[in-house]
């Protein structure tokens, strides 16, 4: 008894199993790229705890208005470069805050507080 459709199905078996078989490959490729990227940010995340610990902080809280060079000045921040602040007076803005810069007593811990101020000297022209 012929079936309407059956033919049609059982032609398109052979090129399903070749999609899923190429579906599979990209996936298993996918999961062991994922994990040697955690393995490469962990040695990148040690790397930059070694080079400063205030880069860490830096990155985390404040490149998003400063940039990654202190240049950037999105939402009113000021240049880093071109500061006349000692490292005092950044640790009693980044405290404190400033203008449109939000105060970071109540997120960043005293020492992260000192440490992404003295990082950020590096920007200094």
């Amino acid at each position: 008894m012929d079936i309407p459709g059956i033919p049609r199905i059982c032609n398109l078996l052979p090129r399903t199993g070749i999609l899923f078989l190429f579906l599979m490959i990209g996936f298993t490729a996918f999961l062991i790229s994922c994990g040697s990227e955690s393995e490469q940010s962990d040695e990148e995340e040690v790397a930059a705890e070694a080079a400063h610990p205030g880069e860490k902080v830096y990155k985390k809280y404040c490149i998003t208005c400063h940039g990654i060079d202190g240049s950037m000045g999105s939402n009113g921040a000021f240049n880093l470069r071109e500061t006349k602040l000692s490292v005092e007076e950044k640790i009693a803005v980044i405290t404190k805050g400033r203008n449109t810069m939000t105060a970071f007593e109540k997120v960043l811990k005293p020492e992260e507080i000192s440490a992404v101020a003295e990082y950020t000297e590096k920007f200094r022209q």
